[in-house]
């Protein structure tokens, strides 16, 4: 029988208050700094309008499909609508079920957040409000079911402590869909127009994750304490390598690179932060952002698709290596679960099965959903003359900086 923890639920209460702050307004300050001026609070809006329509969804249905008992490993048996009949005093292991319910609030809310910075500076607001309820309901409803709600890749052992696949791959490679079906901005040199907003985002981000990763076994306990050595050692080791590339490529070291590098490190080791060891999480905040380097510099100009704040490049790929060296690194002293070094090659296998299910799931119904929504609504990216005048002023008659006020 569950036996209430008052520690675990103070802990979890906290990093569920972490959680949200990455949204609000963590990714908010880094998308929105890495924007053009032009563009800030159009981009800031995207993931605050975001989290308050998946606040009402989660708790109205979204939660119940996710969590709800399995049916076939493919969806939950939805009860308890708007959370009826959950009282203050029921349970999910030693935190109540209501502190759970908002815990995974927050992290639907993150992914969808993160989903924007590839679409920026170019899509109809009123777009971008259709298409959060659907895709949340299609997409990260079912996947959250399959990785964490009892479904098929739970059932097979996949690995996914914080959210690997189900946030990160997640909202990068569905951010690649919609940024295809948009297609390229007019102008697509991004010089971030303020830079300090964006430090102050990852900044955030960084302290957050703490609670994103630390409050995933949602315990007070030593694989909390591990999850959050770990997370802040990829981190470092990700902004240090980073640095190393910049000085490398360029002669010189950006801050630019260097939280994008912490962001990479912290990306990659999310699946991992409740399996592995400081060993394994160096190697992964280690590559993770060489990964992203790549793909950034190389795979996205090659390609010639606009993910215009890289959410594919650093999340999306950060995020698939993450989940196969959750494969590799697993430790059975951290979570129970032996990895390819260990011994068990199988769960890289389970890995690249779940990796692989959640990018072809993801891309075909985003890319679908929003081709649908595109011709429905006479297109889903503004008018020229809107994209090249500010989406501030044009769809928010608005400014960031009023200097003659």
């Amino acid at each position: 029988m569950d036996m209430f923890s008052a520690g675990d639920t103070a802990w979890v209460l906290i990093c569920t208050l972490l959680v949200l702050l990455m949204s609000i307004p963590a990714v908010a300050f880094f998308y929105g700094g890495l924007s053009k001026r032009k563009n800030v609070l159009n981009t800031m809006f995207l993931t605050f309008i975001a989290f308050a329509i998946i606040s009402v969804l989660w708790v109205a249905f979204g939660y119940q499909f996710a969590f709800g008992s399995d049916i076939n490993g493919l969806i939950g048996s939805p009860t308890n609508f708007f959370l009826q009949g959950i009282g203050l005093d029921d349970l999910n292991g030693t935190i109540p079920t209501l502190l759970f319910v908002m815990f995974q609030c927050a992290f639907l809310g993150i992914t969808v957040a993160i989903m924007s910075g590839a679409l920026v500076g170019r899509m109809k607001t009123k777009a971008w409000v259709i298409f959060v309820p659907i895709w949340a309901c299609l997409v990260y409803v079912p996947i959250a079911h399959w990785v964490w709600g009892g479904g098929w890749l739970m059932q097979m052992g996949a690995l996914d402590f914080a959210g690997g696949a189900v946030v990160h791959i997640n909202s990068g490679i569905s951010a690649l869909a919609v940024a295809l079906v948009l297609g390229k901005r007019k102008n697509t040199s991004l010089i971030p127009h303020n830079l300090g907003y964006a430090v102050l985002g990852a900044a955030l981000l960084w302290f957050g994750w703490m609670g994103f990763n630390g409050g995933s076994g949602l315990a007070a306990d030593g694989l909390a304490a591990n999850a959050i050595i770990v997370s802040n050692v990829a981190a470092a080791t990700g902004l240090i390598v980073w640095t190393i590339i910049d000085v490398t490529k360029i002669g010189k070291p950006t801050m630019l690179g260097a939280i994008s590098g912490a962001v990479a490190g912290l990306v990659g080791i999310t699946p991992a932060a409740g399996f592995v060891d400081v060993f394994g999480a160096l190697v992964i905040g280690a590559v993770a952002p060489i990964v992203s380097y790549y793909s950034i510099n190389y795979l996205k100009p090659k390609l010639g698709y606009d993910d215009a704040l890289d959410a594919w490049g650093i999340h999306g790929m950060s995020g698939v290596w993450g989940a196969i060296a959750t494969g590799i690194f697993a430790v059975p002293s951290v979570g129970g679960v032996a990895g390819l070094i260990a011994g068990n090659a199988n769960q890289v296998v389970i890995q690249v099965i779940s990796v692989i299910a959640t990018m072809v799931y993801s891309f075909v119904v985003s890319y679908i959903l929003a081709k649908i929504i595109d011709k429905s609504m006479n297109g889903i990216r503004v008018d020229e003359h809107e994209e090249i005048g500010g989406l501030d002023t044009n769809l928010h008659k608005e400014s960031a900086y009023n200097f003659n006020s």
